[in-house]
């Protein structure tokens, strides 16, 4: 899986500097109506309250509210929320420094503590959302820390509908009022604003502008829109000394602007106890309904139960079962698609890949209506009339890409059996999803299943031992459930196309005479299913023009293992793992990480730059380490009989101060191990990852279980024991 968006660099040049007063400099300022960005993917946060009664959901980045969803996980309303402090001589944003921590690990709720100046005041944050009502709730406490006396402001750029070029902004009565056409906010401020200002970004009417410039509101509050949107309110009251300025902000949210004045108001009137003790109760209650942290758990155990409530909260609440893969708009897709004229996709959509990660994490950590509600949600609204589903979808289930995956189509299978959901809309959906898959043949090519017109990593075609064996493993748990259901000829047509295929799969993917070892060893894929030939192909993402397929290498082929189809004493698999290791381990003070494969140019640049789209043969950019191939890899050690401690231990260590799991993790290539980069910790990737989390959790059962506890036993059984 690819990040997909990235936010601008221009629009976020300040959004993590201090600012000295002085004129600003009209020939430098942004151009009128500035495009709207998303921000960064590297979030320290992402919560939202348990109860249903709330359809808002928050990210953290840099010190600062980012992203907030509502009224579903598909539709980010919010591009940041942030508090200004104001000195003698100086504005500041003062995010960079930003510490966050959760301090409850039983809960999401989020404390964010930093400043520019050290020596001069502290700002700290905890932030929730009401469980009650449709809002976001931020408490602020501003302290002088040397005699001095200060003020703070509100800077709220909304990105109504998932759209922040046609928003409509004005003051109502001490709250600062947006909207759309479809959303609504209304923020709130307790002590209440004194001042407040409107305009577009960018504009001479920017408050943001106005304010740096001299510490103050200068211009007349008007109304503003439709276009990008910003909003300033300054909080009544002054940090002096001995005299902290304690204040809370509500932004409500609303399909109307009535409906979003109700929310913020309500939740302005309840007190930040009622509030965020209701918020951590809800978060308590449902782990208390989970399985005990299990033994193997017990040295991570802050990391586990982050990533069980990680989990729970990607679940859209409006489309329950639909699991988002990530909160964040990665740092991806070059200048295709920056700004949000156009609705952002990222990584807040529904892959039924991911589903099937997490919904086998959730099974295992004792959330098995979760995981039921997942499985009806993949056959009863995001898969096709045909029987496929598509490559991702919103949480409505509408398609967004139209790529087609045949392991996405095996796993909902492989899931529903786990989960023993057996009703009769579960087996329509089983039933069509196996008949495409022993039906397929690709238009482009001819080629027959398990050939796939995309595997896992989403750039190539062809004959993927990962996606063969999830193939391999639908076909046999649709087989099991067929003759449950008394359709014994589909199970015994399902099985013998199961059979050739794992009998087949080596001689696919399993060169004999590549030149990275004198011994077989699996291929990420090849193209015409003959691993023995020098077929060449252009690896994308800035790589070669043309590789060997015989010289690309990745770990995904301990799928055969995991699902149960080789054993994980298999010649061909042990042996590949020496050439992987040789080839994509990287071992960091953190812990043995994995590059995806070979000549992996999805990544930040040599400098530590954002990637970007290249041309073939560019090599600009470097794929790092990825968490989840670090759980995998413990995953095998455990089928193998191994201690898979360490791998656990890795994956928790790499979480970061507020336990959120990145994509990937600084190798040791350049920038990895100068201050920005430490080498295992995550890069600007997508964080948190929630298939980095379920991962985790589902390792760590694993570990406790002895074998791999999503392996389907049917298939194991049938093949390897």
């Amino acid at each position: 899986m690819d990040p997909r968006l990235i936010a601008g660099a221009a629009v976020l040049a300040t959004a993590v500097a201090g600012v000295s007063l002085a004129p600003v400099n009209a020939a430098s300022a942004p151009a009128p109506g500035a495009k709207s960005t998303w921000t960064e993917a590297d979030k320290t946060g992402f919560g939202a309250a348990r109860s249903r009664g709330s359809n808002v959901w928050f990210t953290l980045q840099g010190g600062r509210v980012s992203e907030v969803f509502y009224p579903d996980l598909s539709t980010p309303s919010v591009r940041t929320l942030e508090l200004v402090v104001v000195g003698d001589g100086f504005v500041d944003r003062p995010t960079a420094a930003a510490a966050v921590t959760r301090p409850d690990p039983r809960s999401l709720r989020f404390r964010q503590s930093g400043n520019r100046h050290p020596d001069r005041y502290r700002l700290t944050q905890e932030v929730v959302t009401d469980p009650r009502h449709d809002s976001l709730v931020v408490r602020a406490r501003l302290e002088s820390l040397d005699g001095g006396s200060y003020r703070l402001y509100a800077l709220y750029d909304p990105a109504l509908g998932n759209d922040g070029m046609d928003d409509h902004g004005t003051t109502r009565r001490h709250f600062l009022a947006a909207h759309d056409g479809n959303v609504s906010t209304a923020l709130r401020s307790r002590p209440a604003f004194t001042q407040t200002a409107t305009g577009l970004l960018g504009t001479g009417s920017d408050p943001w502008r106005d304010l740096r410039q001299d510490g103050d509101l200068d211009r007349v509050d008007q109304p503003a829109g439709p276009g990008n949107v910003v909003q300033v309110g300054r909080v009544g009251g002054t940090a002096r000394p001995a005299a902290p300025l304690q204040a809370r902000l509500a932004l409500g949210f609303g399909k109307r602007p009535q409906g979003a004045a109700e929310a913020s108001g309500s939740t302005a009137t309840t007190s930040w106890s009622a509030v965020s003790a209701r918020y951590d109760r809800g978060w308590h209650r449902y782990l208390a309904g989970l399985k005990d942290v299990p033994a193997s758990a017990d040295a991570v155990r802050d990391q586990y139960l982050a990533s069980a409530l990680v989990l729970a909260a990607a679940e859209d609440k409006v489309h329950r079962g639909a699991f988002i893969a990530s909160p964040s708009a990665p740092w991806v897709w070059g200048d295709e698609v920056k700004d949000l004229s156009s609705p952002s996709g990222a990584y807040h959509l529904v892959w039924s890949r991911d589903a099937y990660q997490f919904g086998t994490a959730l099974w295992a950590i004792g959330d098995r209506a979760a995981a039921r509600r997942m499985v009806g949600w993949l056959f009863g609204t995001q898969q096709k009339k045909d029987g496929s589903f598509p490559q991702n979808s919103d949480v409505s289930g509408k398609p967004v890409w139209s790529e087609l995956q045949l392991d996405e189509v095996a796993l909902p299978i492989v899931l529903a059996h786990l989960v023993g959901k057996r009703d009769a809309a579960t087996w329509r959906g089983v039933r069509k999803a196996a008949r495409f898959l022993v039906s397929f043949r690709d238009e482009d090519t001819g080629r027959r299943a398990p050939y796939s017109p995309q595997e896992r990593w989403e750039n190539q075609s062809g004959y993927s031992p990962n996606s063969i064996a999830a193939q391999i493993a639908g076909l046999v748990s649709a087989a099991d459930l067929a003759r449950v259901k008394r359709h014994p000829r589909l199970a015994r047509q399902w099985l013998a196309v199961a059979d050739r295929w794992q009998s087949r799969v080596k001689r696919w993917t399993v060169t004999r005479n590549g030149p990275l070892s004198a011994a077989p060893y699996f291929l990420r894929l090849t193209k015409d299913g003959r691993p023995n030939r020098g077929t060449t192909y252009e690896m994308g993402d800035g790589g070669p023009k043309k590789i060997d397929q015989r010289r690309v290498v990745d770990p995904s082929f301990l799928d055969l293992v995991r699902l149960g189809i080789l054993s994980p004493d298999d010649p061909a698999v042990r042996n590949s793992l020496a050439v992987v290791d040789a080839r994509l381990k990287v071992d960091t003070p953190l812990g043995p990480f994995w590059h995806r494969f070979t000549r992996d140019g999805y990544g930040e640049t040599r400098s530590g730059g954002q990637w970007v789209i290249t041309d073939p043969g560019a090599h600009k950019t470097l794929g790092r380490g990825w968490p989840i191939l670090t759980g995998e890899r413990g995953e095998y050690a455990v089928a193998a009989g191994e201690d898979a401690a360490q791998y656990l231990a890795t994956m928790a260590v790499a979480s970061g101060p507020s336990d959120m799991l990145a994509e990937q993790v600084w190798d040791q290539r350049s920038p990895s191990g100068r201050a920005c980069c430490p080498a295992g910790e995550g890069t600007r990737s997508a964080t948190p990852l929630v298939w980095s989390h379920a991962q985790l959790v589902r390792l760590a059962w694993s570990i406790q279980s002895g074998h791999p506890v999503d392996q389907p036993a049917v298939v194991a059984d049938r093949y390897v024991r």
